[in-house]
């Protein structure tokens, strides 16, 4: 097969590196991909929300399947363009429609399936600008902390969590009345907050069976101790070491279970992955969000440990065969940890050189935001590298991702050093 990846951070890294193990690969074309996918496959200089471009990139390479690494295309409808354009209607793409791309895309449409399909989360409610004092008045039905969340995309960065009553009504207007997070909070939903632990359960779905993937736990706050602004994400372990045999039972029959369900059941197409963001409060799994793509840096511990063929398992999604192909996991932990730009997540340089990859053995180093410059590799991104490592637990593979990074060099460079610290 000849395959078009389309992304440029470390999870397309780790899933092209996932792919190319496959005897399926004939050729991979990443687009734009970075310094760490060029080596592997061919770098496209071509924007993933370009559709018209796309379309003529793979009719003149004869493109068999096209995998959508970020949501944006997806929330966009590259699903549908495809399916709808009988030039290119026979070309497999992983990922949902542009119907189903809305549990990751609109925060309100993501509440209303959940409580439509009785599957567990936090009560809510939903405001627009003209009803922002009946969101203050509704905090005052809360107890602190306060949950906001724009409804649309906002890379990561429009959930705000606070302990104040007169913040959280002063920050409610500065979403729905100042933009803050532009047209994205221009809806806000207003959630209880749920008291527990995180975990992330990834589904792979032809939408109609599904294969649960090994769980992980990321780590989203800048600072030590889970502190300071929210990121894209500073570090994951696979697997979550609490997530025991009842919880993923439980995790199954009231969360997975219902939600492919319930996709067949409101007729939407879905052939891609679903991530399911949960919090395990006392140990009753409850759902915080979908997103409608692999998450970024669990993709980086969450694709090592798969041992399946992963083209196959796209192959039998596409036929709508998944339930006949078995999915096996590596029993070894792995982990992984964000090597950041100095300032990420607010103001950061670019292309400073990066020094010592090659020294790194012991270890997969994923590329997120990197660029080749003649022959340096230079930062190109606020989450540079991840550095993941295998073990036969978290606390071992751990300790060999902070060895290889003393290995990697680059101006101002940052990370945490507390990965997994919180589960031993």
């Amino acid at each position: 097969m000849t395959i078009l990846l389309l992304g440029s951070g470390g999870r397309e890294h780790a899933l092209a590196w996932k792919m190319l193990q496959s005897p399926l690969c004939h050729q991979l074309f990443v687009a734009p991909g970075n310094a760490g996918t060029a080596p592997l496959a061919t770098n496209v200089n071509l924007n993933p929300l370009d559709f018209q471009s796309v379309k003529s990139f793979v009719l003149d390479h004869q493109i068999d399947m096209v995998v959508v690494g970020p949501e944006d295309p997806l929330v966009q409808g590259i699903y549908d363009f495809f399916k709808g354009d009988p030039q290119i209607s026979h070309i497999t793409v992983i990922g949902p429609s542009k119907v189903g791309a809305q549990l990751e895309g609109s925060k309100e449409f993501a509440k209303e399936f959940l409580i439509r399909h009785n599957i567990p989360t936090a009560r809510y409610e939903s405001f627009i600008k003209d009803t922002v004092e009946q969101g203050c008045e509704f905090l005052t039905t809360l107890s602190a902390p306060y949950v906001l969340k724009a409804d649309g995309l906002a890379a990561g960065k429009g959930v705000l969590i606070l302990n104040d009553l007169a913040e959280a009504q002063q920050e409610l207007r500065n979403m729905l009345v100042d933009a803050k997070f532009g047209e994205a909070s221009s809806k806000v939903v207003i959630e209880e907050f749920l008291d527990g632990i995180e975990l992330s359960c990834f589904v792979l779905t032809d939408g109609k069976s599904y294969k649960i993937l090994p769980t992980a736990k990321d780590y989203k706050r800048i600072g030590e101790g889970d502190t300071g602004l929210n990121t894209g994400g500073m570090g994951a372990v696979s697997p979550v070491p609490f997530a025991d045999a009842v919880l993923m039972e439980k995790i199954e029959n009231r969360i997975v279970k219902p939600t492919v369900e319930g996709l067949q059941k409101d007729g939407i197409e879905y052939k891609g992955f679903i991530f399911i963001g949960l919090i395990n409060v006392k140990g009753e799994p409850m759902v915080i969000e979908y997103n409608v793509r692999m998450g970024d840096p669990e993709t980086e511990v969450v694709m090592p440990r798969i041992q399946s063929d992963l083209l196959e398992l796209f192959q039998a999604v596409a036929k709508q065969e998944l339930e006949k192909v078995t999915l096996e996991i590596d029993k070894r932990a792995a982990t992984t940890v964000i090597v950041a730009s100095g300032g990420y997540p607010e103001e950061y340089e670019k292309g400073k050189i990066i020094t010592g990859l090659k020294e790194v053995d012991g270890s997969i180093v994923f590329h997120a935001g990197t660029k080749q410059a003649n022959d340096e590799v230079v930062t190109n991104g606020g989450r540079v590298l991840a550095v993941t490592s295998y073990g036969d637990n978290f606390q071992e593979a751990i300790k060999k991702s902070y060895e290889s990074i003393q290995k990697i060099h680059f101006d101002r460079m940052y990370f945490r050093k507390d990965i997994g610290q919180d589960l031993v």
